[in-house]
């Protein structure tokens, strides 16, 4: 944990039963070398009492926007200068909602407004209050505007359900944290190119064939990379989701858009990343006029779409190439054969069947599979197990490299 050693580290927390977390964190943090600060809101002070995290963090606890005590009377200002990084464990939907939508009415949602540092939030609620379309809309805003989120985890809660929101283990905050503070070169110079998201095949002006893709695994991949350093080319297929802040992206509709918009931007290339499920087959033809209900049945031929990871794979001066393999069945044989029969580096295998891994899940879980061995991601939130697969991606490239140098 070099990364985090002599850094300024705010933690903030808020009001869930999982501020009781929050004081071996700060003790992690402060055991990995960094200096700690702790932030509190009101309600965080009815879970854990200050005192308890200020004897762990050696620093006196601020809990009120406007104290006397402080210098200036201007914590936020202060501390917002002071802070090489941020992190909100537990952060609540509330927290959420409010981070999302600007707020600054306490110490902690104006610090986080008024600091120019790295902002990370670790939720924690509720399985049933994670999974509501206003947390979901909130995340994707914070999200885009650069906040990383880290977790939550699935087990058993303080309610007594079971499932996603649990806060993630102190230990896994703090290695996540060094790793948003890593040197953005681990993946820097590397030109990587993702694809994302469905193929739509259109049968006439009106119908076609697709699948229930939502682009969000693919579009976290390419935000990892992008953080980490890389140039990254993400080619799209329809998808409603904001851009990942990429150097650029190509969106196209159809198999065959994906397939001559990889090509026409696969020189120079080092990784290529192919997490967009492409329809095997499209029609044959395609009607001009929308085809009228005057028959019992219909019969479309449909003919097979070109494979873009393999044609890329087979290339003379072909990139490292990753593939993905969503099954609902012997995932691993599968995933396997696609390694083989493709040529690929690495293939990524999930079980799209499994709760929480298939189509526009906000969570994954990953088998990913080299020549001889294989690394398991997950269960975690997509963004989480993008990062962690850059990693492991720009390792095995750099591996790779230096086995074939004379």
């Amino acid at each position: 944990m070099g990364e985090l050693n002599g850094k300024h580290v705010i933690l903030g927390i808020t009001g869930g039963i999982a501020a009781y977390k929050a004081a071996e964190l700060a003790r992690r943090l402060k055991d990995a070398g960094a200096a700690v600060r702790v932030v509190m809101t009101a309600s965080a002070v009815e879970f854990v009492s200050p005192l308890t995290l200020q004897a762990v963090s050696g620093q006196p606890v601020r809990t009120r926007l406007l104290d006397s005590e402080a210098e200036s009377g201007m914590d936020h200002i202060e501390f917002a200068r002071w802070a090489d990084l941020v992190v909100v464990a537990p952060a609540t939907a509330n927290f959420l909602a409010r981070l999302a939508g600007g707020f600054a009415d306490d110490l902690l949602s104006t610090l986080c407004l008024a600091t120019e540092a790295p902002l990370a939030v670790a939720p924690a609620m509720n399985r049933v209050m994670w999974s509501k379309a206003a947390t979901r809309r909130n995340l994707v805003v914070l999200r885009a505007d650069g906040v990383r989120v880290i977790g939550p985890d699935e087990g058993s809660q303080a309610c007594g359900e079971t499932g996603p929101g649990r806060m993630s283990e102190p230990a896994d905050i703090v290695a996540a944290l060094a790793g948003i503070l890593s040197p953005r070169s681990a993946a820097g110079g590397l030109k990587v190119m993702v694809t994302a998201g469905p193929t739509f095949e259109a049968i006439d002006p009106v119908r076609g064939i697709t699948n229930h893709s939502s682009g969000k695994m693919g579009y976290a991949v390419a935000r990892a990379f992008a953080e980490a350093g890389a140039r990254v080319t993400l080619v799209s297929g329809p998808v409603h989701l904001p851009p990942p802040g990429v150097e650029r992206q190509i969106d196209v509709r159809s198999a065959q858009e994906m397939y001559d918009a990889v090509h026409a931007a696969i020189a120079g290339q080092h990784v290529f990343v192919a997490v967009a499920a492409v329809a095997d087959y499209r029609p044959e033809s395609q009607e001009s006029h929308k085809i009228k209900k005057n028959e019992d049945t219909v019969t479309l031929t449909l003919v097979r779409n070109p494979d873009i990871l393999a044609s890329v794979a087979a290339l003379r001066d072909a990139p490292f190439c990753v593939g993905f393999a969503a099954e609902t069945r012997d995932v691993e044989t599968y995933a396997r054969g696609k390694l083989e029969a493709k040529k690929l580096d690495l293939v990524c295998a999930n079980d799209v069947s499994a709760p929480g891994s298939g189509f526009n899940s906000d969570t994954n879980t990953l088998l990913v599979i080299g020549r001889d061995d294989s690394v398991r991601i997950g269960p975690a939130d997509k963004e989480e197990v993008a990062r962690i697969l850059c990693q492991l991606i720009t390792k095995r490239y750099e591996q790779k490299n230096r086995a074939q140098d004379p």
